[in-house]
């Protein structure tokens, strides 16, 4: 890494810094979007069937959103401290404190979308003879879907920033790594911004490319806003 100097030597925002650090900074973006995309999959392909199951079962809904809130109020530092002794300095144990930290958005903006299916629409398909099953999987989900997409971006962008606490568990934290090494270099200004920077960034680029997803898979939401 580049030295830093003096006080007048070190500013918030250097290109020579970029320029002689691109290796180091591509490395840590792979590994923010290996851990981001890990991290929201999983906790995806849980929430969203739990979200569905507080929709179908009224008496769970409860302890499924309480359970996941608590879940999302532990401390992120004090979670890995928890965590990391238990199941080592390994990147599934920053990915596992992510998923947990992720379900709660997910979940709620699943359960609300079930719930703003209209009525009538419901009562329409059963008309037109849906099961229970039928009715899930081709009426209320994808009516739901523009709530679960909303879910799944803020879910995402919340992550990013949630994987640069990662940086306490040997070495795992993306750009958070090169945050906590420029506090530790004597405060550099230019490694600390250029990762700060590079993490509003990711997800920016994150939420847009959810965005246009949630946009193509649900077209009649489109036409029904025009």
């Amino acid at each position: 890494m580049a030295a830093v100097t003096d006080a007048a030597g070190n500013p918030w925002f250097s290109w020579d810094y970029v320029q002689s650090n691109a290796s180091a900074l591509l490395s840590a973006l792979i590994q923010h979007v290996e851990l981001t995309a890990a991290s929201v999959l999983i906790a995806a392909v849980l929430a969203i069937p739990l979200g569905i199951l507080a929709y179908r079962v009224s008496w769970l809904t409860g302890p499924i959103l309480a359970l996941s809130s608590v879940l999302y109020t532990i401390p992120s530092l004090g979670l890995f401290a928890v965590l990391a002794p238990f199941l080592g300095l390994y990147a599934s144990t920053v990915v596992i404190g992510l998923v947990l930290y992720a379900l709660l958005v997910i979940v709620r903006n699943t359960l609300t979308g079930l719930n703003q299916v209209p009525v009538e629409i419901r009562d329409a398909a059963r008309g037109m003879g849906y099961g229970r099953l039928g009715l899930l999987t081709r009426i209320e989900l994808p009516l739901s879907l523009p709530s679960i997409m909303t879910g799944l971006r803020i879910a995402t962008v919340s992550t990013v920033a949630m994987v640069t606490v990662g940086s306490v568990v040997g070495g795992y934290g993306g750009f958070g790594e090169l945050i906590l090494e420029g506090f530790r270099n004597n405060f550099y200004k230019a490694q600390i911004m250029t990762a700060t920077i590079a993490t509003v960034l990711l997800a920016l680029v994150f939420d847009l490319v959810l965005a246009l997803l949630g946009r193509l898979a649900t077209p009649w939401s489109r036409r029904r806003s025009a």
